[in-house]
Parts: C-alpha cells; sequence; structure tokens
C-alpha cells in the first residue's frame, strides 16, 4: 500500500499527462473554495473569477515545465509565471472600491486574488503540501479572523445613525466630519419621510465619538443622532 501511495505521488510531482490533470483539477478546486466564500460576500470577485485566476496561474507554470522538459527549449520555467503576479495586481486593483471618500472595501478579495494566483503557481509546479497549506490557512484567515478583526472594530468605535431633513446637506455634512470618522455610508430614512436621508458613521474611539456626538447634534439640519444599537 505504502509503495502504490509513493507511486502515486511520484508520478504526480512529475511533469506527464496524469499530473497535468490532477493540477488542473486541484487548482479549480482549491480556486472554487475561496470565490465561493468571496460570492456569499457578495463580493465582485466570486466563484469564477477565483477559478479562473487559480487555474490560469497553474496552466502558466505548466506551459513553462512543458517548453522546457517536453520540448526541450532553453530558458527557465518560471520565467512566464513570474509576470503573474504583476497581471493579477491589475485584477485586484480592479475589486477595490472607494466610497464617499472615507471607505474603502475589496482590499481582502484583492488580497485573496493575488493569494488565489500564488496558490495556482504553486500547484502548476507541483508544490502541492505548500499549496493546501496556504490555502487551508487563507480560510482561517478569510472566515475566523474576519469575525476577530470585525469584534475588535467593534470594542474599538461606535457606530451611530443619523437623520438629515434632506439629501441637499449630505456634502456639507460629510465635509464637516470627514476627517473625524472611520466610515459614511449613506442609507434610507428611517424615518419613512421621503425628503430625509440617513447616515450610518463609524467613529474610531469613544472619547472622540462623545465630542463628535456633540457636535454633530448642533447643526440644524440633523434630525436624529443615536447609536445604531438604540431603539428610535
Amino acid at each position: 500500500m505504502n509503495e502504490l501511495l509513493s507511486n502515486i505521488y511520484t508520478t504526480l510531482t512529475q511533469f506527464n499527462l496524469a499530473s497535468a490533470l490532477f493540477r488542473i483539477l486541484l487548482a479549480v478546486f482549491i480556486g472554487g473554495c475561496i470565490g465561493s466564500e468571496r460570492g456569499r460576500h457578495g463580493r465582485a470577485a466570486g466563484l469564477r473569477t477565483h477559478i479562473l485566476v487559480c487555474l490560469g496561474s497553474a496552466m502558466t507554470v505548466m506551459v513553462g515545465l512543458y517548453s522546457t522538459q517536453i520540448l526541450h527549449l532553453d530558458g527557465d520555467p518560471m520565467r512566464i509565471s513570474a509576470q503573474v503576479i504583476t497581471g493579477v495586481g491589475f485584477l485586484g486593483a480592479g475589486t477595490i472600491i472607494t466610497r464617499n471618500h472615507t471607505r474603502v472595501t475589496g482590499l481582502t478579495t484583492a488580497a485573496g486574488l493575488w493569494a488565489t494566483a500564488c496558490l495556482g503557481l504553486a500547484i502548476g509546479a507541483g508544490f502541492y503540501a505548500g499549496a493546501i497549506a496556504a490555502w487551508l490557512l487563507m480560510a482561517v484567515t478569510i472566515t475566523i479572523f474576519t469575525k476577530l478583526e470585525h469584534g475588535i472594530k467593534q470594542m474599538h468605535s461606535d457606530t451611530y445613525y443619523l437623520e438629515l431633513s434632506h439629501i441637499s446637506h449630505v456634502n456639507e455634512f460629510v465635509n464637516e466630519i470627514s476627517h473625524q470618522v472611520s466610515s459614511i455610508q449613506v442609507l434610507p430614512a428611517k424615518s419613512g419621510t421621503p425628503e430625509h436621508i440617513g447616515l450610518e458613521i463609524v467613529t474610531p474611539a469613544a472619547k472622540s465619538s462623545a465630542e463628535l456626538l456633540s457636535k454633530i447634534q448642533s447643526f440644524d439640519y440633523i434630525l436624529i443622532a443615536v447609536p445604531v444599537a438604540q431603539e428610535y
């Protein structure tokens, strides 16, 4: 049994048709696992994007190996695949969005795409143990650490719901407080009044929150200013 497993592993680490098919399937599987998690969170780069990035990266390495080991061409087999990291950087930049000039989203997805490309390179090179170990650590980082990070942010920040008398006051308000808050999100007015507009702001520290709330309440166009956990 051990000899059989050893023979299978040797076959898969060498470059041949069986190992190429295995690397393709593994790239699709790992890319799909990462992409499905991003897709569940409504990210622009989801299942298909991550599969294609991982598969494409694996294929670039295999093309280099094929050219040197099968076609016996001169050159570095990893030279082409080295350009994948740069190329994926442009793709990742497309997932980063700045909202209201204060809130940046998509950084985790961009980093995930870059890491997925690196996994594809490792799979294409036959470094299965490293690729699988890195994939498991990525899964832990994206799932468990996300909840931990969110909990830490909640401990060191306060979130408030504000309601303005009219949408025309939004730009004026943002210009007044944008340097004092972590994020600002525009929402429908919870009072249901058509001309009103809602905002959700996140302040970085409890001490500055109290001072900021006092300042906000001094604006005559602010009709409601309460913590989001408070009923109103």
